[in-house]
């Protein structure tokens, strides 16, 4: 009698050890699948951060939001070289596909076209290759999920 208990026991253990796993592996896809970050970093030419702060405090945060962007944050490195050409800003999207097809909308709006090119009259503002993209997912212990 003892040796049913045990395994049933055992049993109930292991689905319940089970459990566990699966439903880990269900929230790191459902989290992969979910809401993400994007880690964005510009680099500008020299003397022309002013004017891509300008950009994106006037027209680019809102074009951004039209587009299902929720903007999170942006700043300025605090030492130098980089405070005075590098601009970091993080971005909060529905899912990577939604990223996908905000930025492609984005691209193509007139509003957006006509300002990038407003802003650039007086040159680049960016380097080549002056943009970095990094997507992050949230961490359970993050204080933003």
């Amino acid at each position: 009698m003892f040796r049913n208990y045990g395994v049933t026991a055992g049993l109930v253990a292991i689905a319940f050890a089970s459990g566990i796993v699966l439903g880990r592996g269900a929230r790191v896809e459902a989290q992969m699948q979910g809401r993400v970050f994007e880690l964005r970093t510009y680099t500008t030419m020299e003397g022309r951060l002013e004017a891509l702060k300008s950009r994106f405090r006037d027209h680019t945060t809102r074009i951004f939001q039209r587009h299902g962007m929720k903007n999170i944050g942006y700043w300025v490195p605090a030492d130098q070289p980089k405070s005075q050409n590098t601009l970091i800003y993080v971005l909060q999207h529905e899912s990577r596909e939604a990223a996908k097809k905000s930025w492609a909308d984005f691209a193509q709006d007139p509003e957006w076209k006509k300002v990038s090119a407003e802003s650039q009259k007086d040159g680049r503002i960016l380097v080549e290759n002056g943009v970095v993209s990094v997507y992050m997912n949230a961490t359970d212990f993050s204080s933003i999920k």
